[in-house]
């Protein structure tokens, strides 16, 4: 499964980058501005400046709501570097989009997916990434890996290439949880990612081990 993180801060991007499990990132407009990002030049560059940092593809949203609207601004965004995903919703517009795109040979990602049946538009417009929302799907009581299993099995029946993008990722079980479903690719905060790393036996072990050795060069 690949390992994307989902931010637009720049230090977090270099620290999961050197912990050399990065995949990839995700972004969007919230997240941009969370970090203060404003204005379509100064987001352009921020993109540049993540592309810079990682090695594999970087999801980039249009915010456009209208079909040619969402083809100019992709196509200035795939223009910036061959890493860059064009990220689309799952509008009927956004579909459109992604038909046009993937028959270019601009990679896209469909986001805000809430249902199999989304998935499988996406994935018959030639999606290169699906992105359903476990997270917010958790939110109100639906349980988000569900959508994972049933988009896994309808891709799996017809050997669709789309990726299955788990997003809204919030902490380390979703992870493991999304890996055991069969996810291609999951997206969250880096504490999620780090939480990996975690387990008291590890601690306690690592712990003993450095008390025997003390212990043997006194």
């Amino acid at each position: 499964m690949k390992f994307f993180i989902d931010t637009a801060n720049l230090e977090q991007i270099k620290e999961a980058e050197a912990l050399g499990v990065l995949d990839g990132v995700t972004t969007n407009p919230s997240l941009m501005a969370k970090e203060g990002i404003t204005g379509a030049q100064n987001i352009l560059d921020h993109y540049k400046a993540i592309c810079d940092i990682v090695h594999g593809d970087v999801s980039a949203e249009v915010i456009s709501i209208d079909y040619q609207g969402m083809v100019e601004e992709g196509e200035k965004l795939a223009s910036l570097n061959p890493q860059i995903v064009v990220k689309l919703p799952m509008t009927k517009d956004g579909i459109k989009a992604c038909k046009y795109f993937s028959s270019k040979g601009i990679k896209t990602n469909v986001t805000l997916v809430f249902s199999a049946g989304q998935a499988l538009l996406a994935a018959k417009a030639g999606a290169t990434y699906v992105s359903p929302f476990i997270g917010r799907l958790d939110d109100i009581c639906t349980d988000g890996l569900v959508l994972i299993e049933d988009i896994r099995q309808i891709y799996d029946n017809y050997n669709y290439p789309t990726q299955i993008l788990a997003a809204s990722v919030r902490h380390t079980m979703h992870i493991v949880d999304c890996a055991k479903i069969g996810a291609d690719v999951m997206t969250g905060p880096l504490s999620a990612i780090l939480g990996l790393l975690k387990h008291p036996l590890t601690d306690l072990g690592l712990a003993q081990f450095l008390k025997d050795y003390e212990k043997g060069n006194k």
